[in-house]
């Protein structure tokens, strides 16, 4: 029989017990499938894995990939996340179809999803319009009738409706041919529709074809975010878990808040593009997705969301976007305009049980 000395005896002793504690800290870890695009929005949970913040807050972080916002809601039924960031337009088909909630924001994304043409087209050579929305291209003759490539029930495709409005239209004045944002890309490169429907990143792409914004959500005159998501049933019964995700979410928040778009900012956007959705981001991209996408830190995010007063600001911006695109295309009814109009799937709760002050992210 092999014997050991005493210092080799307790050398092994040490490292069995790291051992089981390191496993017993892996079973402690609450494993969060959660549901992503490749957008700004991205950088918070992607970020927080580089760290290992999810692991500070007993939390393992699954980053699922998503193409649109409405992919990540019909995968809501199956549990196959619990927790995400999704746009403001499917947030409110959420709500209503998979009783999801809407538990904090991660950016304002009003800048970045954008109505396109093609520099020859006629809408490009006609500014101000409508003198509300004096930065909107184009007039009602130059859209009515044409083909618009959106992503329905998307961000993008609020943009398409904010921009028909400010031009005196809406949908039904418009041919909707519905499709993915690559595919959107490729086709409109070839030829095929008169305006593309576009959320960044896809936006810089755009411009670099030289195509040209006719509009903007905040040109048309509306606000849209992108928000942190949750499955109710799972929020019901671990709003703990719920509450460290948001802190773990808004560690990054203050890093992008409080640095901008610094070098080393800048140079992980590119690297998350890269390695998590396979996108290639040149420098001055990923600098301009950086300064486009203002954020929230907790405290202001509590105000946003506070009903001391009546309906609190997320629960207009969201009650908008159900009436100016849903509701007034037919995509949800008047009872469900009512339904949503309540609000009640908006909630601070989560914000309010996230633990002060918040950890340094450096």
């Amino acid at each position: 029989m092999k014997r050991y000395s005493l210092p080799v005896i307790v050398m092994l002793a040490a490292a069995l017990i790291l051992s089981g504690v390191g496993t017993v800290f892996a079973k402690d870890l609450v494993k969060l499938p959660t549901c992503w695009m490749p957008e700004h929005e991205l950088f918070f949970p992607w970020y927080a894995k580089e760290m290992g913040w999810d692991k500070e807050e007993g939390l393992d972080l699954e980053l699922l990939y998503f193409e649109s916002g409405m992919s990540q809601l019909e995968a809501l039924p199956a549990k196959q996340w619990v927790l995400g960031g999704t746009g403001g337009v499917p947030m409110v088909m959420g709500a209503l179809r998979y009783k999801a909630q809407m538990i904090g924001l991660g950016n304002d994304e009003s800048f970045l999803n954008a109505v396109y043409a093609r520099s020859d087209s006629a809408a490009v050579k006609t500014k101000g319009f409508n003198p509300k929305n004096p930065e909107v291209l184009g007039k009602p003759e130059d859209a009515k009738g044409k083909t618009f490539l959106v992503t329905t029930a998307s961000s993008a495709h609020f943009a398409m409706t904010t921009y028909l409005q400010a031009l005196g239209l809406k949908d039904s004045d418009v041919v909707v041919k519905q499709m993915d944002q690559a595919s959107i890309m490729a086709a409109f490169e070839s030829g095929i529709g008169d305006f593309a429907c576009l959320w960044a990143p896809y936006t810089y792409q755009a411009e670099a074809n030289g195509w040209v914004e006719v509009a903007n959500v905040n040109k048309s005159g509306a606000a849209l975010p992108i928000v942190f998501v949750g499955d109710k049933d799972f929020c019901d019964k671990n709003p703990e878990v719920v509450a460290k995700f948001l802190r773990v979410m808004f560690r990054g928040i203050n890093k992008l808040a409080e640095e901008g778009a610094t070098d080393a900012n800048i140079k992980l956007f590119q690297r998350m593009y890269q390695e998590w959705a396979g996108m290639e981001y040149s420098y001055e991209d990923a600098k301009k997705d950086i300064e486009m996408h203002p954020v929230w830190k907790l405290e202001e995010q509590v105000k946003l969301f506070d009903t001391a007063k009546g309906e609190s600001r997320a629960q207009v911006i969201e009650r908008t976007i159900a009436e100016l695109l849903l509701h007034a295309n037919g995509r949800i009814t008047d009872a469900e305009l009512a339904q949503v109009s309540k609000g009640d799937w908006i909630t601070d709760k989560y914000l309010k049980m996230v633990k002060t002050p918040i950890p340094a992210y450096k």
